[in-house]
């Protein structure tokens, strides 16, 4: 392993290395069944795996399979290694926000890439919005 010596004002350089899912390597993660994934999954994600997958849901893994784009409403699948490289369009609730499934989101559900919620901007206040542009003159 190489130590780089960091000086004041350099950025040490991004490293290129494979991905690890607590340890393990794509490849290996990809040869686990759904019930040994479930063992390295955080205990929310583990538990949705031992009640059972609902029929929606399975229904869906079947279209990733045969698939390399799919359109869901379902916001509440977890993100399987077998689903790394594909293209979901996943529903916010207005229109459909697509993803591109990385390594890195393995073990998140889908409806923490298409938020909900748009950002607010509000605007100036309208005219009589306020006791003081009452005063305004309109042109």
């Amino acid at each position: 392993m190489i130590v780089l010596a960091k000086k004041a004002g350099s950025k040490l350089p991004k490293r290129k290395e494979e991905f690890l899912y607590r340890g393990r390597k794509m490849a290996d993660l990809a040869k686990l069944s759904i019930e040994e994934l479930a063992g390295l999954f955080p205990a929310r994600q583990r538990r949705s795996i031992k009640r059972g997958l609902a029929k929606e849901n399975k229904k869906l893994l079947a279209n990733l399979k045969n698939k390399d784009s799919v359109r869901t409403h379902i916001r509440n699948m977890l993100i399987l290694p077998d689903m790394v490289g594909k293209s979901i369009e996943i529903y916010n609730g207005k229109s459909f926000e697509k993803v591109e499934v990385m390594p890195e989101m393995i073990g998140h559900f889908f409806g923490e890439f298409a938020m909900t919620r748009g950002r607010v901007q509000h605007g100036a206040a309208g005219v009589g919005a306020t006791r003081s542009s009452k005063y305004v003159p309109l042109k």
